[in-house]
């Protein structure tokens, strides 16, 4: 059973810059589908981004130009930079893995921006 860890949540002025983190238990070269969802309070979770093996990356139209995600297999992470954030982009951020019809979401991240 894959886990997904999450980290680098913090509280951040607008117009600053976090960088989040999903650590796999397993080789992410084996789990073709991983994104990052967010989940603001009140609000029903949404995509943030989704990176699929062997395509670019897609990116929700509230965050583009704004996050970059990648993976990186040989640290079997999934990096989600965010840059200048706004206070639009607070919420819990999860990381989610998925291959076939096996799903794994993370216990997710506390990112607070502030204005």
């Amino acid at each position: 059973q894959v886990q997904l860890v999450e980290s680098g949540g913090d509280l951040v002025q607008a117009g600053g810059s976090l960088r989040l983190s999903c650590a796999s238990s397993r080789t992410i070269y084996t789990i073709p589908v991983l994104s990052w969802y967010r989940q603001a309070p009140g609000k029903q979770r949404e995509l943030v981004a989704t990176v699929i093996v062997g395509d670019e990356p897609d990116y929700a139209d509230s965050v583009k130009g704004r996050f970059t995600v990648s993976r990186d297999n040989a640290k079997n992470t999934l990096p989600l930079q965010m840059n200048s954030l706004k206070p639009e982009d607070t919420g819990i951020y999860y990381c989610y893995g998925r291959a076939g019809d096996r799903e794994v979401w993370g216990q997710g991240t506390q990112v607070t921006v502030s204005s």
